[in-house]
């Protein structure tokens, strides 16, 4: 069975969208929080939680990853970019694994694969630091073998490959299996090179059940289609409809 990591980095989005300006992350009147609904969907079935903390600190907090660690019952995969900064800052969190991923201070959300290409010797520094506190690291990449080769040289252990064009193209049959058969030969050369393979990013309901059929990816991270029915089925059903 293909794991389930729910990330729940909009729950944090909706919280700053009111709250941001608050001393407090949680209490009181501040509405909703992270931390509370990563152990709900850990109770519904979720196989981990994957919490992004961006440098601008837009959604998730540093608290809201600290509390959550507090009561964790699953595991936690921690998103960072390749910022010292960032990786110094997941090195102290000490979380069960770190995906790597690239930021635009211009983007709503994280589009796009890491460029391990053109950021060799930095990832390589930063896997070597995670690898040293027995911390995999995965690199957040698009399905392209070069990147799968780099990101088997740095000696990261995992990957995770960015399903968004194959989400963008479902609703066009044509373009939809170009897309996943991109999505499959990433997933193939990665474990012929070894590499665990993850993937994630616009997965939805619907179109779920394309990617399932990536039968050799361990784990999909699946967030914003998860958090956006909870609004009106609650996230209980949202988490166990999804697993």
């Amino acid at each position: 069975m293909i794991l389930l990591g729910v990330n729940i980095d909009h729950v944090a989005t909706l919280r700053q969208a009111r709250y941001r300006d608050e001393a407090n992350t949680h209490g009181g009147f501040v509405e909703p929080d992270p931390a509370a609904m990563a152990w709900l969907a850990e109770d519904a079935g979720a196989d981990g939680i994957t919490m992004h903390v961006r440098e601008d600190r837009r959604h998730v907090q540093v608290e809201d990853v600290q509390r959550y660690l507090e009561r964790k019952k699953t595991r936690l995969n921690l998103e960072v970019s390749l910022s010292s900064e960032m990786v110094e800052l997941a090195l102290s969190l000490k979380p069960d694994s770190v995906c790597l991923v690239p930021e635009n201070r211009m983007e709503v959300t994280t589009e796009g694969g890491l460029d391990v290409v053109g950021n060799l010797q930095r990832s390589r520094e930063a896997v070597e630091a995670f690898t040293q506190q027995n911390i995999p690291t995965s690199m957040f990449i698009d399905p392209d073998p070069l990147q799968l080769e780099a990101s088997a040289k740095i000696e990261s252990p995992w990957v995770e490959l960015h399903t968004g064009s194959f989400a963008r193209a479902w609703p066009n049959p044509e373009m939809r299996d170009k897309e996943f058969s991109t999505l499959k030969v990433g997933m193939d050369v990665g474990l012929s090179l070894g590499l665990q393979v993850n993937a994630g990013h616009g997965i939805n309901y619907e179109n779920v059940t394309g990617a399932k059929k990536l039968n050799k990816v361990t784990e999909f991270n699946i967030g914003h289609s998860i958090i956006c029915r909870s609004i009106e089925h609650g996230l209980s059903e949202a988490v166990s409809t999804m697993r």
